[in-house]
């Protein structure tokens, strides 16, 4: 048998100083109250030295299967399964404790009878739920005072109360002396556990706000390379001046997107909403599809005050809807209205090309938007009636919760 050994996860967590403690505490501890009792036993001469030989016996047994037990509770995770080796090893130190309880009771030991017995109760109690284990604790605190107060009052001994009440005191203080310490570690295990959970989530929406920003950007930019490029096409024989204007157009938007998909890795790039504004009149005029801008002139005014995040989700709502009117619609009008409604902003983009299929809000793109508008405390909606599909975002102009990380990183 080795000493609980730390875990790298534990030395990362800084949980080896309470893990150590712990070990100390409880293996450690028990082994050195066991063997103080047994010192005793060994050098009591009016003992025949066959029936100190027996309790030594039953001892060194008990305490090495305690501590084993022990040992094996602390290195697996809290109410770890009673599988059959540690079933033999809880046997044992019963057993044990049974013999030197016996032992000790005919020799009339009424006050030190029960210190090995309660311990392995305690023991084993560390490895149920909490309900059976209270369940056992309890049956153990009524039938501890019976053996000792039956003999102390069949033989006619002095101390019939000492007899009772010593194996119960006993029983209640070694539980706690056991199952106080592992209670403790149970709760730090499960607090690291918790925050290793914590980091692999924040991890993961991490990963996810990276994917939806490639998506946006990407998908923003092939959709307006692959217009372009049907144009060029289309003028190639008609106009070929335009073709080639149209074809360099298509290079630069191909580089724009090479530069914009490296700062997105980099973790630098962040959309804010005056671009796509501007962005979204030169791609829909590109894409014969006439833009009406309602942009209150208060509301315009103010979009450099504008929170980064803020700037930075309505600029994404706006990339988004952009996207999918080239995408899916068969536009020939598009409206945005921008305003400033009851201390929150408020941009709408509607457009008169939705299909039946192309308008039910359905795709990834906007139900991530909705979801990251949620989490900053604000709302995206979007309706399709007739041929007409309009997308409603409102976000609060005061700080949100998720504002902080945003701001930092416009900061970069």
């Amino acid at each position: 048998m080795t000493r609980v050994q730390d875990t790298a996860s534990d030395r990362a967590t800084e949980l080896t100083g309470l893990r150590r403690y712990t070990w100390w505490m409880v293996p450690g501890t028990t082994a050195f109250f066991l063997v103080f009792f047994g010192a005793g036993w060994v050098m009591d001469e009016s003992v025949p030295v066959w029936l100190r030989a027996v309790r030594v016996a039953a001892l060194a047994a008990a305490t090495w299967a305690s501590v084993v037990l022990l040992n094996r509770r602390m290195a697996l995770r809290p109410r770890p399964p009673l599988d059959r080796s540690t079933m033999w090893w809880l046997v044992t130190a019963n057993a044990g404790s049974a013999v030197i309880g016996v032992v000790s009771l005919a020799l009339r030991d009424y006050g030190i009878w029960a210190v090995v017995p309660a311990t392995t109760v305690a023991i084993t109690a560390t490895f149920l739920r909490p309900r059976p284990r209270l369940v056992l604790l309890a049956a153990a605190a009524v039938v501890a005072p019976l053996p000792g107060w039956i003999i102390s009052v069949g033989s006619g001994d002095d101390g019939v109360v000492h007899a009772a009440l010593m194996p119960l005191g006993l029983l209640l203080f070694i539980a706690v002396m056991v199952l106080g310490p592992l209670w403790a570690w149970d709760i730090a295990r499960r607090l690291n556990e918790t925050q290793q959970l914590a980091a692999e989530l924040a991890v993961k929406n991490e990963r996810l706000r990276f994917a939806a920003d490639l998506h946006d950007i990407q998908g923003h930019h092939l959709q307006v390379i692959a217009l372009k490029s049907e144009l060029a096409a289309r003028l190639a024989e008609a106009d070929a001046d335009r073709a080639a204007a149209e074809m360099k157009e298509v290079q630069r938007l191909a580089v724009d997107a090479l530069e914009d998909t490296r700062a997105v890795v980099r973790g630098y790039r962040r959309t804010a909403l005056d671009d796509e504004f501007a962005n979204a009149t030169k791609v829909l005029a590109a894409a014969d599809i006439d833009a009406e801008m309602h942009l209150e002139p208060a509301a315009a005014a103010g979009i450099d005050r504008l929170p980064p995040t803020a700037r930075h989700l309505l600029g994404l709502v706006m990339r988004e809807a952009t996207t999918n009117v080239l995408r899916h619609s068969r536009a020939a009008h598009a409206e945005v209205d921008y305003r400033i409604e009851d201390g929150a902003a408020r941009l709408r983009i509607a457009n008169d090309g939705a299909g039946e299929a192309d308008g039910d809000g359905s795709g990834t793109g906007l139900r991530a938007l909705a979801e990251r508008l949620a989490a900053a405390g604000g709302e995206l909606t979007w309706e399709h009636e007739g041929g007409r599909f309009a997308v409603t975002a409102s976000l609060p102009l005061g700080r949100t919760p998720g504002n902080t990380a945003d701001d930092a990183m416009e900061a970069r």
